[in-house]
């Protein structure tokens, strides 16, 4: 367990440029304290001590903003920016290195029994307010755009983003989640089917295949 959470406090160190020493990081990082305080709460329930991993969770909670189950399985260097919001729920696996952003929900997708949270892989990024639902697994080094929605199983290396989420067949520099630079899959449909509208017009206004007006550009003309 030190060696796990020294691996958490290294990640605040690596992946918030605003953290400037040690003792900033253990005294002000409310992320950083929500996961060291469901470590204890996860090693008592291992052991099957009843309520007091609740309660431990239940504190994190209110000191924090941050909802952990103690059953939720999380690896080493798990780092939560911000964290404000962040829910993870019972059955949630989370391999190594993972970072979330705030607002985030690792949850369910109703009252089923058995695992029904998601699983994630080694080094995944979770973009703000980023929804991910149901027992899906969203393999390594994925990243996902803010406010995602996530109902489906994502494959290693791919960038998901949108309502529902859409793989976007990118892969992005190892640690880095670019907003700025996220595709918009919509907004290209879009585009395309703008495009496809103007041939349509060029069609209907130009000439037909004889090189004769078509009917409509004849009337028109008519009517000048």
């Amino acid at each position: 367990m030190l060696r796990t959470i020294k691996k958490d406090i290294q990640a605040v160190k690596e992946r918030d440029p605003a953290a400037r020493s040690l003792i900033e990081i253990l005294l002000t990082y409310a992320g950083l304290h929500a996961v060291l305080l469901h470590r204890l709460a996860h090693f008592f329930w291992r052991v099957h001590i009843p309520i007091l991993p609740r309660l431990i969770s239940h504190l994190a909670r209110f000191l924090t903003g941050i909802e952990i189950h103690p059953a939720a399985v999380i690896g080493q260097g798990f780092f939560i920016d911000h964290g404000m919001g962040v829910v993870i729920g019972e059955t949630t696996e989370i391999g190594n290195n993972v970072t979330l952003y705030q607002g985030v929900t690792l949850g369910g997708t109703g009252k089923e029994l058995g695992k029904r949270h998601p699983t994630l892989g080694n080094d995944v990024i979770v973009g703000a307010g980023a929804k991910i639902l149901g027992a899906v697994v969203v393999g390594d080094s994925v990243r996902i755009g803010a406010n995602s929605v996530v109902l489906k199983s994502i494959p290693a290396h791919n960038t998901v983003v949108g309502i529902p989420g859409r793989v976007i067949h990118r892969k992005e520099e190892e640690g880095v989640l670019d907003h700025t630079n996220l595709p918009d899959p919509i907004a290209a449909r879009f585009k395309m089917l703008e495009h496809k509208i103007l041939e349509l017009r060029r069609e209907l206004h130009g000439e037909d295949l004889h090189g004769k007006k078509t009917e409509h550009e004849v009337e028109s003309g008519d009517e000048d």
